[in-house]
């Protein structure tokens, strides 16, 4: 290969490595750039298109199903690690009682609530009901975020996986505080419960006429959530299961 690619042939990513002779490799998607240059010139000039012709063929479905040619042995295992505590820690979870409020209690809770309140201010600018609304948005679209942004930007479909997974727990986060709209129990900042105000939820089911169904709306977005959380690690589990194969020593001993 005479000329160094400015492009990865396979994948687009730009900048690559300045000496692209064995065993140098695209940070993208790992592919060896010497061996890429074996593959015929119309095949790299398709790819050379940007990531627009690409996702054209396959859209979305290749985003959430990418898995690189090579994949480091340190990073896969770290991310079973990874994916193995959040299972587990989703266990307990999804198994605290949102009628009781108990995930008031967990950890996770806590940064949760950060953007809770970080989303009445951010969403102040539109008014009084979106101020209030804008908590539990702010908690929600914090993980989304996130997620998409692994996803879209880093070619990283398991980074998205638990990003969906912070968004389920968040579901589960608001949930309780959904339930208790209709006989405030919960403990607010302000020390007090919801009957004495500031209690989000009662403020926006009174506004739509649903709060009657606040404890059955909070049962079930407790349930969206534990199913959000499920399907978010069996996504991890089944990106990791097609990642085993193409571990860097394993693609070394097939060479």
């Amino acid at each position: 290969m005479s000329i160094p690619y400015i492009r990865c042939p396979k994948c687009g990513h730009s900048p690559l490595p300045a000496e692209q002779a064995l065993p140098a490799a695209c940070p993208g998607c790992g592919v060896i750039l010497a061996k890429a240059g074996q593959t015929p010139h119309r095949t790299a000039s398709r790819q050379d298109d940007g990531p627009a012709s690409q996702d054209s063929a396959t859209g979305w479905t290749a985003l959430l199903t990418h898995i690189p040619e090579r994949v480091d042995a340190v990073r896969f295992w770290l991310r079973v690690t990874i994916l193995a505590g959040l299972a587990l820690w989703a266990w307990s979870l999804i198994g605290f009682d949102y009628r009781t409020g108990e995930m008031g209690a967990s950890f996770m809770h806590r940064p949760l609530l950060v953007f809770h309140e970080a989303g009445h201010v951010i969403f102040m600018v539109l008014g009084e009901w979106m101020t209030i609304m804008g908590g539990t948005l702010g908690q929600l679209l914090m993980p989304i975020i996130m997620s998409g942004a692994l996803l879209i930007k880093n070619r990283d479909p398991f980074g998205a996986a638990m990003g969906l997974w912070f968004f389920g727990v968040s579901l589960l986060d608001v949930a309780p505080y959904m339930y208790d709209a209709l006989q405030p129990q919960l403990m607010l900042l302000s020390g007090t419960t919801g009957e004495d105000g500031g209690h989000d939820w009662i403020y926006l089911f009174t506004s739509m006429g649903l709060l009657p169904k606040a404890q059955l709306i909070g049962g079930l977005t407790h349930k969206a959530g534990a199913l959000v959380v499920v399907l978010s690690l069996a996504w991890g589990a089944w990106l990791l299961r097609r990642q085993y194969p193409r571990l860097a020593d394993h693609v070394l001993n097939e060479d």
